[in-house]
């Protein structure tokens, strides 16, 4: 799909359909305005048909006096109800509809009205990601392929003097929403597609494309000798050789110290012993969507081309039973030298997190973040609408809050209190891998935060935002890579300040 920044008189534009807005209590934008001026009064003669709702949309053709083939009417709500989530229903809606007239060009000319937001950066940045995302279609494992989408290109109408600062949103925007894309491909194909394997496969080919992004995969004889006896215990029971993938991204100077992200690969969980029920056990090829946000983010910082060193860290295991697996009671020792009593062999990802943290000590980070699909818990607590956040460092949970909220893939901070410690504690190991059924997210927070003690770190439990469970909307979304992103745009931001 190209994105592109369209200058000019909105009456001569030529495109297959221009979408124009107009407020609930009838009011043109302004370019719907000049769009009825020079229709003599058309649009206003019709909006006893349209009552202006956010997302009620209206299709014209043949508008007098203008060039486009076809005007839709958007409704943008009340003034003072639009935020990021009327946003998205516009630019859902707008999708929606010229997807269904199967149109080549469109042209958006809403005016920035679709939110009250004031930073046009952000606004249309937006815009491209969501547009981009109801474009997206999964048909990798059917036998029929979707229909080709006829939209070939999606221009957003602006001033001359803010033509640049478009170009430069559109162009972010396009970059995080194909790493979305990516993301939400991975999480989407079968586990007997998406192995550990394949996985690697998939970093190495995107440091083929990229000459500033290099690959290293650890297979198991090598993590064997760096001593991550918890990583290898969770895939002991499958056919599937475990994998560590590392993707290093050197956009920065040499003595810059990177960020770290590290995501959680259990690319099928059966729970491995501790066996999960069978319903909706399938839904468990998601478990490897914080790797795939990691692959996703690498993927976009890739096309953002930002000065700054990244570490991509992906641990990548299969969770099955069989005679070789884990059993509850096993104790293994991680990288660290700590060794864990495995009380449930269906808590496996802070088992795979744990060695890869530690591993990324070597990297002397400025910052580590990993992002796991880690604990039901996390949705009971925040159901399936905000990222936990849980750090040992203040700084930067402030940091990952606020990208959140700029990036609209919001997050909220749980407690890391040193009380809840004690849940972990085992009599036949340093620590137990489960702390109970009580504050469940808090306490796999605190088991990875026992192998974060040199640098600064912060984890994100995404487990209830990761994918979509019911009817057509069923399916990986992406999240978190447009936080993600943005988190590393701030911190370019800030060395360009310093």
């Amino acid at each position: 799909m190209e994105f592109e920044i369209v200058t000019g008189s909105v009456e001569s534009l030529e495109t297959d359909c221009l979408i124009v807005g107009v407020s609930s209590d009838g009011e043109l934008a302004p370019s719907a305005d000049l769009i009825n001026k020079a229709s003599a009064g058309y649009l206003k003669d019709l909006l006893t048909d349209h009552q202006g709702k956010c997302g009620e949309a209206l299709l014209l053709h043949k508008v007098p006096g203008i060039s486009a083939k076809r005007v839709l009417l958007m409704g943008l709500g009340k003034a003072d109800e639009r935020s990021d989530r009327n946003q998205l229903k516009i630019i859902k809606s707008v999708m929606s509809n010229v997807k269904a007239i199967r149109c080549k060009s469109i042209v958006i000319a809403l005016d920035g009205l679709e939110s009250a937001d004031q930073d046009l950066y952000r606004q249309l940045r937006h815009n491209t990601e969501w547009a981009s995302a109801e474009l997206y279609q999964y048909d990798a494992t059917k036998s029929k392929k979707a229909d080709a989408i006829s939209l070939e290109s999606i221009g957003f109408l602006l001033s001359h003097d803010n033509a640049e600062l478009g170009e430069f949103s559109i162009s972010d925007g396009s970059a995080i929403a194909n790493g979305i894309d990516t993301a939400r491909e991975l999480g989407n194909l079968p586990g007997n597609i998406c192995t550990p394997t394949y996985l690697a496969e998939k970093a190495l080919k995107l440091a083929q494309e990229c000459e500033e992004l290099t690959t290293t995969i650890l297979d198991e004889d090598e993590m064997e000798k760096l001593g991550m006896h918890s990583l290898l215990s969770v895939g002991k029971g499958s056919a599937e050789a475990s994998k560590l993938i590392v993707m290093e991204y050197k956009g920065g100077e040499p003595d810059q110290h990177p960020h770290v992200l590290v995501g959680k690969g259990i690319t099928f969980d059966t729970g491995g012993i501790s066996l999960k029920p069978g319903a909706k056990m399938d839904e468990m090829k998601f478990d490897m969507c914080g790797a795939a946000s990691v692959m996703g983010a690498m993927e976009a910082l890739t096309q953002l081309g930002l000065d700054l060193n990244v570490v991509g860290i992906i641990a990548s295991a299969e969770n099955m039973p069989s005679g070789n697996a884990t059993k509850p009671g096993d104790i293994v020792t991680t990288m660290s030298g700590q060794t864990v009593e495995i009380l449930n062999t269906d808590a496996e990802g802070r088992l795979v997190l744990c060695d890869a943290l530690t591993y990324a000590e070597r990297f002397e980070p400025e910052t580590v973040v990993d992002v796991a699909t880690l604990t039901g818990a996390c949705i009971v607590a925040l159901g399936n609408h905000a990222t936990g956040l849980l750090s040992t460092d203040d700084l930067l949970a402030d940091d990952l809050l606020a990208a959140g909220e700029f990036a609209a893939d919001k997050a909220w901070r749980l407690p890391l209190w040193d009380e809840y410690q004690e849940q972990l504690d085992s009599n036949f190991a340093d620590i137990a891998n489960i702390g109970g059924p009580a504050a469940g997210t808090v306490t796999a927070a605190c088991f990875l935060s026992r192998f974060t003690k040199k640098y600064r770190w912060a984890h994100l439990d995404i487990a209830g935002v990761a994918w979509n469970s019911n009817g057509k909307a069923k399916g990986a979304t992406g999240r978190c890579v447009p936080l993600l992103c943005q988190h590393l745009i701030a911190q370019v931001d800030d060395l360009t300040e310093e």
